[in-house]
Order: C-alpha cells, then sequence, then structure tokens
C-alpha cells in the first residue's frame, strides 16, 4: 500500500543524467542544453562567437601533425564532456570522434577543432530530439562522410539508417 502512494506522489521526469526531458501530449522532447551552458563555462568559452558548423570542410587532422603539444588532461576533459553529449546531439558524433582519436598526443590543431565543436554548440544550444507520441515514427538518416581527406586511414564510408 505504502509503495502504490510513494508512486503516486512522484512527478513527471525532466531531468534524468543530464538529459532535460520535456513530455508534451504530441511527444517527447529531450536535449541538454544545461549540460552545454555548463560545459560552454567549465571550458571558459561562454562568452565565444558562435560557429554554424561543427567542423570546417577544409579540415584535414593527422596524428603527427607539427605544432605545439597542448595539455592532455584538459583535451581529454573536453572530449569526454563532448561524447557525453552526442546522447541528444547525434550531429557532432563524426566531429568529436575524429578528435577524439588525437587523446594520446594532442596539438594546437586538434585543440582548435575542439574548440570549434563547442562554439558551434553555443550557437545550437537549444536543438532537440523530439520522438511523437504517434506510432507512424520512421527514422531515417543518410551521410557521406568523406574519410578519403582523412590523413589517418583514408577510409570513406556511406551510412543509410531506416528504422
Amino acid at each position: 500500500m505504502q509503495g502504490e502512494f510513494e508512486m503516486s506522489m512522484m512527478d513527471e521526469l525532466k531531468y534524468f543524467l543530464r538529459l532535460q526531458i520535456k513530455q508534451e501530449d504530441e511527444g517527447i522532447y529531450i536535449s541538454q542544453q544545461k549540460y552545454i551552458r555548463d560545459i560552454l563555462k567549465r571550458f571558459d568559452v561562454q562568452d565565444c562567437k558562435p560557429m554554424a558548423t561543427p567542423m570546417s570542410g577544409s579540415l584535414s587532422l593527422d596524428k603527427g601533425e607539427l605544432g605545439k603539444v597542448v595539455d592532455n588532461k584538459l583535451y581529454r576533459s573536453m572530449i569526454g564532456s563532448l561524447l557525453y553529449l552526442i546522447t541528444s546531439r547525434p550531429n557532432i558524433m563524426f566531429s568529436v570522434c575524429l578528435c577524439a582519436r588525437f587523446q594520446s598526443n594532442p596539438k594546437e590543431s586538434h585543440l582548435k577543432a575542439v574548440k570549434r565543436i563547442l562554439r558551434y554548440l553555443k550557437g545550437t544550444t537549444s536543438l532537440e530530439l523530439f520522438y511523437p507520441k504517434s506510432n507512424n515514427f520512421d527514422l531515417i538518416a543518410y551521410t557521406y562522410d568523406d574519410y578519403d581527406g582523412c590523413k589517418i586511414d583514408k577510409k570513406t564510408q556511406v551510412v543509410h539508417v531506416n528504422s
């Protein structure tokens, strides 16, 4: 009896594991707006100029890049924070995973690429995932990732998701 009473006293889920959840009649919205603001502040880029894309189309990162070595701990912390964000922001997955490859010996160019992702998040903080309540939900995504420009493994991949 007491368990039933406790369940009826529970409020609607609004925040869980740094995910903001908004339940509406038409479906559920999931975002990480507060978390994004927190990491922008943590890495002292909350006042930065926003970017329209998470990565430059002409950017080509390399493991053996010349340049000044940057703080491993800071770089890994930034990557870890961004990796957690891809649960609600799949649009940054490619850029974050590319930058994550350089955690063992990050250079200034790698850090600059990570900061660009943060600047992109600054301008797109309000983006949300929406899961409609209706049964007619088909997730369709297309992507073409040009790994040929990647100096590391020269792989190209085309992905089509349809669920």
